[in-house]
C-alpha cells in the first residue's frame, strides 16, 4: 500500500500530535502529483521540501498563479528558522477553493515524540477530511518527562500514569485514541488515521503493534462510537515509508 492510500490522504489532510508531523507531510508532498503544504501552527522553514514557498496574505490567489508543486504557502516569516501558520478558518476556505490536495501541520510538539494537547490544541480547520494523529514508537520505554513528551502533565492526566514514570506502549495507544489526545477537534464525518512512526526496526516494530492493537481496542470498528479503522506503522524518512499496516 503506498503511503497516500495508507493515510487516506483527502483534499484537505491535517497532522497532528508529535513524533513525525513534518516528516510525514514532505514525505506526502513528495508523492503527490500536486499537493499544496501549509500550517494553521508555526512551521520550521521548509523551503528545500518543496518547489516553492509563497509568503502571503492570498493564499488561493497564489496558489492559482503558479503551476508549481508541491507548494508551500504561509502567511509570514516569523523569525529565520520559522513561519507563522494561517488562522484555520482561511484553510478552511482555501479547502474549500482550490482543487490541489492540501497537507497542513496542525500542531506543534517542539521535536518531541508525544504529546497530548492543551485547551488551544490542535488548530484544525473545520473542512479536514483526513486526521493523522501521530506518535513516535521510540518514545516507547522513556520517561514520561518533557525530555521526550511535550506537555507530559497533559500525557499523565489521559493515561493516568505519573510524571516520571516509563511510558509503556498501551499510554501511547491511549494518548492516540484518547478524545482528550489524538483524537481532539477530529470532526464528525473525517477519517482519522493513528500513525506510529520511527518504525526503524524489527523490534520497534513489535512496539507499533502493540501500540496499534491498543489504539484498535479503544477507538476501533467493534468500539461505540467507531472511529478509527486501521493504524499504519512508518518510517517517513525511509525511500518506502509504508512499514505496516495493523487493521
Amino acid at each position: 500500500m503506498n503511503l497516500a492510500t495508507a493515510l487516506s490522504v483527502g483534499d484537505c489532510t491535517c497532522v497532528v500530535g508529535a513524533g513525525g508531523k513534518k516528516t510525514t507531510l514532505y514525505a506526502l508532498a513528495a508523492r503527490l502529483d500536486r499537493a499544496v503544504l501549509t500550517a494553521t501552527v508555526r512551521i520550521p522553514i521548509f523551503d528545500e521540501q518543496v518547489a516553492r514557498v509563497a509568503v502571503t496574505d492570498d493564499p488561493a490567489g497564489a496558489i492559482d498563479r503558479t503551476d508549481e508543486r508541491p507548494l508551500g504557502v504561509v502567511p509570514e516569516r516569523e523569525r529565520e528558522d520559522r513561519y507563522l501558520g494561517y488562522d484555520p478558518r482561511v484553510v478552511s476556505d482555501l479547502a474549500e477553493e482550490v482543487d490541489d490536495p492540501l497537507l497542513v501541520k496542525a500542531d506543534g510538539a517542539r521535536t518531541r515524540w508525544l504529546k497530548a494537547p492543551d485547551e488551544r490544541e490542535p488548530q484544525l480547520p473545520h473542512e479536514v477530511d483526513t486526521v493523522l494523529p501521530i506518535a513516535s514508537a521510540r518514545v516507547v520505554g522513556e520517561p514520561l518527562t518533557d525530555e521526550r513528551v511535550h506537555r507530559p502533565e497533559r500525557v499523565a492526566q489521559v493515561t493516568e500514569r505519573a510524571v516520571g514514570g516509563e511510558i509503556e506502549p498501551s499510554d501511547v495507544a491511549e494518548v492516540l485514541a484518547s478524545p482528550q489526545g489524538g483524537l481532539k477537534y477530529a470532526p464528525e464525518g473525517a477519517t482519522v488515521v493513528p500513525v506510529v512512526n520511527m518504525v526503524d526496526n524489527g523490534e520497534l516494530e513489535a512496539v507499533g503493534r502493540q501500540i496499534a492493537r491498543g489504539v484498535l481496542d479503544r477507538a476501533g470498528p467493534d468500539t461505540q462510537p467507531p472511529t478509527v479503522s486501521r493504524v499504519v506503522l512508518a518510517r517517513m524518512t525511509a525511500p518506502d515509508p509504508v512499514v505496516g499496516v495493523v487493521e
